[in-house]
């Protein structure tokens, strides 16, 4: 299931073409609404993210971010 959904958010598939290799469409779905719905997404994601950093031997939380001059600029260009 999560090769499927990786591959289709790598690749920017719609649900419904995804490859025959993978489980059928509608129970990837249905899998991937339950994790966001129970907000598993963020989990794995962060428990992820604690992982690499503390094998990369840092902090497993991040202590501060950036943002560079350019993003700043964009905004008041790129519309939402």
């Amino acid at each position: 299931m999560l090769d499927a959904i990786r591959y289709l958010v790598d690749n920017g598939t719609m649900w419904r073409a995804m490859p025959a290799d993978f489980p059928p469409w509608d129970r990837v779905c249905a899998f991937f609404r339950h994790w966001r719905n129970h907000d598993l997404v963020r989990e794995f994601h962060d428990r992820l993210r604690r992982l690499v950093r503390e094998r990369a031997g840092r902090d497993s939380e991040p202590g501060a971010g950036v943002i560079d001059s350019q993003s700043v600029k964009a905004d008041a260009v790129v519309g939402f």
